[in-house]
């Protein structure tokens, strides 16, 4: 194995768009859950947060039962695509979304909850509709905690490991991203090539939670 900035360029690009996945789709399912009563909300929040305790395996299992090529969804997929989305970057984006959706979720969640009702309720009486509630006072309100959910979610879809292997592989040029190469660099006995990987990414996640700090000690 030799160094290569592949899986730096790669964990980067699925950490991206895995975090605008899961803010909209956390924005989404916050804003019904906050402002709708939901029947039985305890447990669709359960199932919300079951990426944060279920192994990444388990998850990654999950995944390939889903979106595997034995599965009715799967199979419609690759008549749509044309082709297989397991072992592709799509994949791995799709892993390190589930697992990054419960932090995203519950900062966006916990903006959105922090609101003065009198705000809303006034917008509400002035005649403003749901969407421009949405947009330019429960978002505008919520940035720091959506900041902070960003940040987060970022992280760890950087750092994802268990559930990408299982579902996206650990293919050089392909889907191979920094934990990934990391752990092949260990299994073929290259410390010292895992070494350096291993330092860009605590470098770089310190940086990110080091910047929620000082988010929050400005505010």
């Amino acid at each position: 194995m030799e160094w290569t900035w592949f899986p730096i360029k790669l964990s980067f690009f699925i950490a991206t768009i895995a975090t605008v996945i899961t803010f909209f789709v956390a924005v989404l399912f916050a804003h019904i859950m906050v402002t709708r009563r939901v029947r039985m909300k305890p447990l669709v929040e359960t199932f919300f947060f079951l990426p944060l305790v279920l192994p990444p395996t388990v998850i990654g299992f999950m995944l390939v039962i889903v979106f595997g090529k034995n599965s009715p969804f799967g199979r419609f997929i690759e008549y749509i695509v044309g082709s297989s989305i397991m072992f592709t970057a799509t994949a791995a984006v799709l892993a390190s979304a589930t697992v990054a959706f419960p932090l995203m979720y519950q900062s966006v969640k916990t903006g959105f909850i922090s609101i003065d009702e009198n705000i809303v309720g006034a917008a509400k009486v002035d005649g403003a509709s749901t969407i421009k509630i949405l947009l330019f006072i429960s978002l505008p309100l919520s940035i720091r905690s959506i900041t902070a959910g960003v940040i987060l979610s970022f992280t760890r879809a950087f750092g994802e490991f268990g559930a990408t292997l299982m579902f996206a592989g650990n293919i050089p040029e392909v889907t191979q991203t920094i934990p990934t190469v990391i752990y092949l660099a260990i299994e073929s006995g290259n410390v010292n090539l895992a070494w350096k990987y291993v330092g860009i990414s605590i470098f770089i996640s310190f940086l990110l939670l080091f910047s929620i700090n000082q988010t929050n000690r400005q505010n």
